[in-house]
């Protein structure tokens, strides 16, 4: 699913306009990755919550040469599935 695939099926469930709609999930992205920015995390009861994480510089290989090639350090983010979700993948 896309997001435009998402779009319409939120639509369809709430009788919204797709455009709200596409306007509504963008907010919504556009929350969670504001708090990430901050370094603070997003909990959502029976989803799973969002945080960031880090990873340390390291050197790597290019694999067509071989050559070593240090890699930056970086931040992650990471997604965990809370219970509710997981059990509802699993058919639980």
């Amino acid at each position: 699913m896309n997001k435009q695939e998402l779009v319409d099926a939120v639509a369809a469930k709430t009788y919204d306009s797709k455009v709200a709609t596409g306007e509504t999930i963008d907010a919504v992205i556009a929350a969670i990755t504001g708090e990430l920015t901050k370094g603070k995390t997003v909990q959502l009861i029976g989803f799973g919550s969002f945080s960031t994480g880090a990873r340390a510089a390291r050197v790597g290989r290019n694999p067509a040469t071989g050559a070593e090639i240090q890699i930056p350090a970086a931040k992650t983010v990471k997604f965990t599935a809370g219970k509710a979700f997981k059990d509802a993948v699993n058919g639980a």
